[in-house]
């Protein structure tokens, strides 16, 4: 027996019941070392399956061909070093060895480097990865919005150690000094997607109510570098993130020739990260020297405007007549008018006056007897003429007011109750017009023709008291002889 273990007699190791016996774990630890001695160190071309990233930054995933599946794992501080996102379907070259798993009877692969089977299959995958986005609409460029042209604040998402952030403030300085606050973030590895997504987010949740103002515009910066180097911004979470970003982003990831899905997404690309810093302000001494220019041309055409103007108010002004020809008029009619105002008052004055002493003339005592004499006679005939209309006015009334009585008589309920008829009346005199308005031992008033009789209301199956006989009723009085002599008004019923 060979790595360590007992060497058994040719004929001992024939026979099976005097076979060495193992333990599980005994055979499983030889396996293992035999596996890992024979396969210490591999490299295999294979697609990936099934990748999962555990809590613990671990990597298991599945490395298949056509025919066949071997299970691999990359342990966190592998993973960290990984310059790309391990996917489903991306074909991949992994170095490592192999190993057995005893507590599954599984064997399989410890991966310390992975890399993408060539720039083709990284292409292929972010070209798919493009279609997919660009079907959502993030790449429309109906979502872009226009970049300040001079933010108060500019927010950078960055590493804070490497020369990016350095050539951005320098820069910045050098044309129009803004603030800047700074996001730091990893910009290559293990978790640099997630954590460039994350400042994104977070410099959109800064409401400026605080001691930390809210960026105006945002830059999303990094060096150059491979296409692994630059993977963490092509993956899903940073281009979503941008594209839902309020604040408007520039992008500057690698060089000018490098480019990122994020640069899709974003408001506006620069081709370097120091490009980025131009394109988010001017240079203030050429808007110095623009707004100066703007200054003088305003300067000269409000010069030019104003002689202009008064060129025109002159050629108008030799149009209009002299204010002083005008004025003489005025003041030459005014001194005729105050010459003949004296003598027009004296003359109306001598007319009134005449009329006056006319009227007061015929205002005799004679004449006022015999106008009232003359009013007297008026007023007697008109009184003559009106006596005859009243009477006959009055007249016309009365018998009006004598048919509406003997309607009113014959339409009374009273002639009802001549016929036979009795009208039935609660205790509050409301007359009563159905059985369920009364109930037994109600009290009610039956008015007949003749006079008004109380009775009580009985029960079903109750005996009515006995009804003492009836007096001879008394002699009618004769009716009192009609008035005589002259009666206008006439009867109301």
């Amino acid at each position: 027996m060979s790595d360590g273990w007992p060497e058994l007699p040719e004929s001992e190791a024939t026979q099976g019941s005097n076979a060495y016996e193992f333990t599980v774990s005994e055979l499983s630890g030889a396996l293992k070392r035999s596996v890992e001695d024979r396969f210490g160190h591999v490299r295999v071309r294979a697609e990936l399956s099934g990748v999962k990233r555990a809590s613990s930054g671990h990597i298991y995933f599945a490395l298949k061909d056509d025919s066949a599946v071997l299970d691999g794992v990359c342990w966190r501080g592998s993973a960290q070093r990984l310059g790309f996102v391990p996917e489903d379907g991306l074909e991949v070259i992994c170095t490592g060895k192999l190993t057995t798993y005893p507590a599954r009877s599984k064997y399989q692969m410890v991966v310390d480097h992975m890399e993408p089977a060539g720039a083709g299959a990284l292409m292929a995958l972010l070209e798919e990865r493009k279609k997919k986005l660009a079907a959502e609409g993030l790449f429309d460029p109906a979502r872009k919005r226009e970049i300040p042209f001079l933010p108060k604040v500019i927010g950078v998402v960055t590493s804070p150690t490497g020369a990016v952030i350095r050539d951005i403030l320098h820069r910045l300085n050098d044309r129009f000094p803004r603030h800047v606050l700074v996001w730091p973030v990893l910009v290559q590895g293990e978790g640099a997607a997630a954590q460039v997504a994350a400042a994104i987010k977070g410099f959109n949740a800064i409401d400026g109510s605080g001691s930390i103002p809210r960026p105006d515009v945002l830059i999303v910066a990094r060096g150059g570098g491979s296409i692994e180097d630059l993977w963490s911004f092509n993956e899903e979470i940073v281009v979503r993130a941008a594209a839902e970003s309020d604040i408007p982003l520039i992008s500057a990831v690698g060089h000018e020739t490098d480019t990122t899905l994020i640069d899709y997404a974003s408001d506006l690309r620069a081709p370097t990260p120091t490009g980025a810093a131009e394109k988010a302000v001017p240079v203030r001494e050429e808007l110095r020297v623009y707004i100066a220019d703007l200054g003088r041309r305003l300067a000269g055409l409000k010069a030019n405007m104003i002689r202009d103007r008064a060129e025109r108010v002159r050629g108008l002004a030799r149009g209009l007549p002299s204010p002083r020809d005008i004025l003489g008029l005025a003041q030459q009619r005014w001194d005729d008018l105050s010459e003949r105002l004296p003598r027009g008052l004296m003359a109306v004055a001598n007319i009134k006056s005449a009329q006056l002493n006319r009227l007061v003339g015929g205002l005799s005592a004679g004449q006022l007897r015999r106008l009232a004499v003359y009013r007297g006679e008026q007023l007697s005939s008109s009184a003559r003429r009106l006596d005859p209309a009243y009477a006959r006015r009055l007249e016309d009334l009365g018998k009006r007011l004598e048919a509406s009585g003997r309607m009113l008589e014959s339409l009374s309920y009273e002639r009802v109750l001549d016929r036979g008829y009795a009208l039935v009346e609660d205790a509050s005199g409301t007359p009563v017009t159905k059985v369920r308005q009364l109930g037994t031992g109600d009290q009610v008033k039956v008015r007949f023709a003749d006079g008004v009789s109380d009775m009580q209301v009985l029960g079903e199956g109750e005996t009515p008291p006995p009804v003492p006989p009836k007096k001879a009723p008394a002699k009618a009085k004769p009716a009192p002889a009609p008035k005589t002599g002259d009666d206008r008004q006439g009867s109301l019923l």
